[in-house]
């Protein structure tokens, strides 16, 4: 029994939730990354993920342990800063951090220092 559902089993909750069009399908996986605008993520380990499908809108349910990480430039970016302006990785780090992940302002950005 699942506490708060009024003495329903799980059985019956899902066959309730399969009559109302309603599909579950868990998905097998351990950590799932959420990437935030401002470029940092919310991590979920331990994660329990279920796809819910309902009347075609395809949704997921994600529990766990949530933390949050100050997220950075990928090395690809990194790389293409240095190649396209000459740059050091660390300079083309903080170019890209300055330019907010936009790899365009950081190379125009590290153009103009020179």
């Amino acid at each position: 029994m699942i506490p708060g559902l009024g003495g329903m089993n799980p059985k019956q909750m899902a066959r309730m939730m399969e009559q109302m069009g309603i599909k579950t399908k868990e998905i097998d996986a351990s950590e799932v990354i959420v990437k935030k605008k401002d470029g940092s993520e919310l991590v979920v380990s331990n994660a329990q993920v279920m796809l819910v499908d309902a009347q075609g809108q395809k949704m997921l349910q994600v529990s766990g342990t949530i933390s949050e990480r100050e997220g950075g430039p990928s090395d690809d970016d990194v790389k293409l800063v240095m190649e396209a302006s000459g740059a050091s990785k660390a300079q083309a780090l903080s170019a890209l951090k300055e330019a907010k992940g936009d790899i365009a302002e950081a190379i125009m950005k590290l153009g103009e220092k020179k």
